[in-house]
């Protein structure tokens, strides 16, 4: 082919609406020079049989700025392309069965209006105004959305591959990707019609992500973590009396949620449009006499109405209307499903150029805002927001057929769910266990899951109810309660234990490693034998991360992060690392221990060889309970403490020693509240790129003055001089029922003035506690604000900058 397109700066590999989205947005930056390869027409997979609902709602704040972008593109993206879309802006009425329902939409209309949303909460007369087909008599009320609606996903699709062509971008249909290799820095796209050599890579291809995924793997990459489920929704014959209130009013219903029921039931044309999330739910080739097809464009799975029957009685029980309209066609297609239900958007893990834009459960509400993050990923190395909701390198190597399965039809069963603080999902558990497991648990150890490895969230005690059940609460109370005060004062009092697999280690060695690292990080490093903590920014001068930095000799160190930070802060830290150096990783050689309280150094004092009169921030190889140990003098409590780091054979004796000296485990709920007691931020809570070094409190973690460069240098010394817009604050709030969860909004004087990242009852200072990020002028000591907790203002007081608990950091020191 005379104008097949030989070479290109990016290869989009999908031409659903994702990858249109991404060609645009990227035509959009500048980057005319980029193709996207499609196997059949466009839409041809999960897109052309999209239901095409465009919801804002989400109580994930990533995410709902990705649809709420969408919603803003879609309606001026016709005008804007000169191409014909049918995009109603309905509205959404989202019903409440509960009070823990209400609670969420207050939860989210807050996060909605910060992001300038108006959305509503409605009461029974209300709703029943803007429905008036519905029964309302077991409701306790709804969320309403203007800006929710639906939209044509094929013209979507053109919409946005014709705005990419008109800005001299490519889009070869029937050309379908075969494979890709790499030569020194260029990428090797092939096709049956030809090669192209690029830059860069984006996975954009829906249900065959999968497939797709696997040519990656000899540079690096990983088997992506998806399934397929089959959807089904259904459409009615037209329904006269719908026709007649539709003509009068002069729009169409909005889009109805029975969200505890869950299914969503729309207007389509002058009939009804009814779609489950069955809890019997069915996944697709998954088994061997099932197998993923060579091509599935535009096909269908047969029909399967009878898993969805509970559904169809209870949505017309709801909306007699619907069961006056005969069913004319039902669709039963494949969408693809990440084991937590949200999509792969961001960096390939472990492969250089390469991205992911796939396993869309909800494609084409978030299409709009997925091509933007990806092009700001690709263009700029960052997005305007933090993106780690959505991150692939959030997951490692526990994802495996068996765990991706189980919790996708977990999430598709549940898709309309409750996420509630003190919950655990049950699927996929035990992928990762510590040496000392099974004595956690014998001890009372209630698990939930970190990156795979199961660690105690609290410790229950005999007759205390560990019912999936009794988590159902947004509020403080619960069998947990007293148990987590019971751990936090023995903390406090006495001495407590935590096992703490999955610290990710990583360790850089090699002559030039100090000089690297002081130019990787923003302050400077530890003297051998210590130990402090070290950010890495962006060029923006926002928090990429936070290490421990263990100094063992001149020319080595020792970088800890959290467990979930692994497969992201290990990639940093390869692409960053210098020639001649070199990193080993020893995450899931070793385990901790987490010791802490002010008996803590009587109780080691029988146990070890080491010198425990060294000072805070120090580090030391001796010997506990006779075996092999790493002892440092630092604590995530905020007590005296040390963490005590050895190889997995070695855990089990020291474990045992501290408990047979009674020493009392606690657990993650009551460590979060010890750390939010102190201010001690927690990665991609209170740190994250949303956030400049400045804004977060940690200038003294920036070494302007040192001669080495660093990353963000510029941007942090421009912000010094101009003022940062956001400030780090404690608050003392007073709260009711529920403490302040992530992303609450701040209020003052009748507006919004920030939001918090952390919040937590603190049992040591009797005090519901919260971090906040809020306007300057407003973080003195004693300004009073409010906090919206799930739809209540809160009373809130600044407090003084350092920590509520020990602010002279004497009890860390003794």
């Amino acid at each position: 082919m005379a104008d097949f397109p030989n070479t290109a700066r990016v290869v989009i590999i999908g031409g659903g609406a994702v990858g249109a989205s991404a060609l645009y947005h990227l035509a959009k930056a500048g980057w005319t020079d980029c193709v996207l390869l499609e196997k059949n027409e466009l839409t041809a997979g999960s897109t052309w049989h999209a239901a095409g609902n465009v919801p804002t709602f989400s109580t994930s704040w990533s995410i709902m700025n990705m649809q709420r972008y969408s919603t803003e593109l879609y309606a001026r993206l016709g005008a804007e392309v000169d191409y014909p879309m049918n995009y109603h802006q309905t509205g959404s009425i989202r019903l409440a069965h509960s009070k823990e329902r209400m609670q969420e939409f207050e939860r989210a209309r807050g996060m909605g209006r910060y992001q300038g949303m108006d959305l509503d909460i409605l009461g029974l007369d209300e709703i029943k105004d803007r429905y008036p087909f519905i029964e309302t008599h077991d409701l306790q009320g709804a969320l309403y959305d203007p800006n929710d609606g639906d939209i044509d996903p094929a013209q979507l699709t053109q919409a946005l591959a014709k705005g990419a062509r008109d800005m001299g971008a490519r889009v070869l249909r029937f050309t379908p990707a075969t494979g890709v290799s790499r030569e020194g820095d260029e990428w090797i796209v092939q096709t049956e019609k030809g090669d192209i050599r690029c830059d860069y890579v984006v996975n954009a291809a829906g249900y065959y992500a999968q497939r797709v995924g696997e040519w990656f793997k000899p540079y690096g990459g990983r088997t992506v973590p998806m399934m397929v489920m089959s959807h089904q929704y259904m459409l009615t014959d037209e329904i006269p009396e719908l026709e007649a209130w539709s003509k009068e009013a002069g729009h169409k219903l909005p889009l109805l949620r029975d969200v505890d029921s869950s299914y969503y039931l729309r207007q389509e044309k002058y009939g009804l449009n009814l779609g489950p999330y069955e809890r019997n739910c069915k996944a697709h080739w998954v088994q061997p006499d099932d197998p993923m097809p060579e091509d599935f464009s535009f096909q269908l799975y047969p029909d399967d109405l009878e898993r969805l029957e509970w559904y169809v009685e209870d949505a017309m029980a709801r909306v007699p209307l619907l069961g006056t309209g005969g069913v004319n066609k039902v669709i039963n297609g494949p969408i693809p499903y990440a084991p937590d239900g949200l999509p792969l958007l961001g960096p390939m893990p472990g492969v250089p150029n390469a991205f992911e834009a796939c396993v869309f459960t909800f494609g084409i509400a978030q299409a709009g805002g997925a091509g933007k993050v990806l092009a700001e990923w690709i263009t700029e190395g960052a997005t305007e927001w933090d993106m780690w909701a959505v991150d692939p390198r959030r997951y490692t190597d526990y994802t495996d057929r068996d765990y991706c399965i189980a919790k996708g039809m977990e999430v598709y069963g549940h898709e309309y769910a409750m996420h509630f603080p003190w919950h655990e999902w049950p699927a996929g558990r035990d992928r990762k266990l510590s040496p000392v497991h099974d004595r956690v648990k014998a001890l009372g150890g209630v698990m939930g899951a970190y990156n795979g490895w199961e660690r105690a969230n609290w410790f229950a005690k005999p007759g205390d109810d560990t019912s999936e059940e009794a988590t159902q609460t947004w509020n403080r109370a619960g069998p947990w309660e007293q148990r987590i005060r019971e751990e936090c004062e023995a903390v406090r009092d006495g001495c407590g234990v935590l096992d703490l697999p999955g610290f990710t280690r990583l360790w850089v060695s090699g002559a030039g490693a100090d000089d690297w690292l002081r130019g990787f990080v923003t302050g400077g490093l530890p003297k051998v034998g210590r130990m402090n903590l070290v950010y890495v920014a962006d060029t923006r001068g926002r928090i990429v991360t936070e290490f421990s930095c263990v100094r063992l000799a001149e020319d080595s160190f020792v970088l800890i992060t959290a467990a979930t930070a692994q497969w992201h802060d290990g990639e940093l830290v390869r692409n960053a690392l210098a020639e001649g150096l070199s990193l080993r990783e020893t995450t899931t050689e070793r385990d901790a221990l987490l010791l802490a309280g002010p008996k803590s150094r009587e109780v080691l004092e029988g146990l070890t060889d080491g010198d425990l009169s060294l000072p805070w921030l120090s580090h030391q190889h001796c010997t506990v309970a006779g075996q092999k140990a790493f002892l440092i003098r630092v604590s995530f409590t905020g007590e005296l403490g040390w963490e005590i780091h050895g190889e997995f054979d070695a855990i089990p004796a020291i474990y045992d020693a501290l408990i047979e000296k009674g020493v009392k485990p606690f657990g993650m709920y009551a460590l979060n509240s010890l750390r939010v007691e102190k201010g001690y931020r927690a990665w991609k809570g209170d740190l994250s790129t949303d956030y400049s070094m400045l804004e977060a409190g940690l200038e003294r973690f920036v070494k302007f003055d040192k001669p080495q460069d660093f990353t963000g240098k510029a941007a942090l010394l421009a912000e010094k001089q101009q003022g940062r817009k956001k400030a780090f604050v404690t608050l003392k709030v007073d709260a009711g029922e529920a403490d302040a969860p992530y992303m609450s909004t701040v209020w003052h004087d009748g507006k919004i003035v920030g939001e918090t990242t952390s919040g937590a009852w603190g049992y040591r200072v009797g005090a519901s506690v919260a971090l906040a990020m809020i306007r300057p002028e407003l973080a003195e000591a004693g300004t009073e604000v409010e906090v919206e907790i799930y739809g209540e203002r809160r009373r809130a007081e600044v407090q003084p900058d350092g920590s509520m608990w020990d602010p002279e950091n004497e009890r860390l020191r003794a």
